[in-house]
């Protein structure tokens, strides 16, 4: 055989196949639509209806927190406070102690042996190292602990009476976290 009687034959063959598929027998296919079609309608159910948002009021804003003290050890603490918290004006001033804690910013640590070291730079460029214990800012600032992301502080400042003094505390932050 040559290829154009075996391209004749192939064609005679599709075509013999696709039009045994078309033969129009869809008698199964009409009588199922015909049944759905002859069965009555459904009712659909209305949708529900909605309740109205009920805004919550908290009337608890006006009492105390439960993570406060009361305030009757509140204000026991805060006198025995005033008395024990004084800075030591007889102490020699350390380099830090000139600036704003604002305008410190620590820039890394350092460890050697058993001893850490947060690095401090000042506002004129200049990089100190300083541990716990050390003293920093403007109102007696006193380095109470540091990671390697912060150094936490505890400062010193007036309640605003004549005698009073109040601790606050304050943590420096590595820069770029």
């Amino acid at each position: 055989m040559n290829c154009l009687s075996r391209r004749l034959l192939l064609l005679c063959l599709v075509g013999g196949i696709l039009g045994a598929c078309s033969a129009g027998d869809f008698a199964d296919l009409d009588s199922f639509m015909q049944e759905k079609r002859s069965r009555p309608g459904g009712v659909i159910a209305p949708l529900p209806t909605l309740k109205a948002y009920e805004a919550f009021a908290y009337s608890a804003t006006n009492l105390r927190s439960p993570f406060d003290r009361p305030i009757e050890v509140r204000k026991t603490t805060q006198a025995q406070a005033i008395v024990a918290i004084k800075p030591d004006e007889s102490r020699s001033k350390e380099f830090l102690e000139q600036f704003t804690l604002d305008s410190l910013l620590m820039v890394g640590t350092l460890a050697r042996d058993k001893n850490n070291w947060s690095l401090i730079k000042d506002p004129d460029g200049g990089v100190h190292r300083v541990h716990a214990g050390n003293y920093l800012g403007r109102h007696h600032g006193k380095i109470v602990g540091m990671t390697d992301t912060s150094v936490a502080i505890v400062e010193i400042v007036s309640d605003g009476t004549a005698e009073g003094w109040v601790e606050r505390p304050r943590t420096i932050k590595l820069v770029g976290q």
